[in-house]
């Protein structure tokens, strides 16, 4: 459980702080040359809107322990991950392409183990 809760806590602090960085700076975020409009920072709302509560409820999940709660933000942050780098391959940017991708490999497989042993002491 510690990987599959690290690799998930890391994941969803990550997705919030992107979300925080476009409401608070979100040169930081836009790509290259672009600035900011009143479309990016609604933008930018639909995302903390989404992410925020997301982080908290991973950090409570992993706090208490719930393997089943954690199964699942596990499973969802990494299906998060997979559908960024499309997105980021029309901005050309590598390290929001690459960086997504892999973490969502390394997410997947960290929960597909700990599924796999969370059966395994069940049965």
């Amino acid at each position: 459980m510690g990987v599959a809760s690290a690799l998930t806590a890391l994941n969803v602090v990550v997705a919030s702080g992107f979300s925080m960085a476009g409401l608070i700076k979100p040169e930081l975020v836009l790509p290259t040359g672009e600035t900011p409009t009143n479309a990016s920072a609604i933008f930018a709302m639909y995302a903390a809107a989404r992410t925020i509560p997301l982080a908290l409820t991973t950090m409570v999940a992993i706090y208490k322990g719930s393997a089943s709660a954690l199964l699942i933000w596990a499973f969802s942050q990494a299906s998060y991950s997979f559908w960024t780098p499309p997105w980021a391959c029309f901005q050309r940017d590598v390290g929001k392409t690459v960086g997504p991708l892999l973490l969502a490999i390394v997410q997947l497989y960290a929960a597909t183990r700990f599924w796999k042993a969370s059966k395994a002491t069940s049965n």
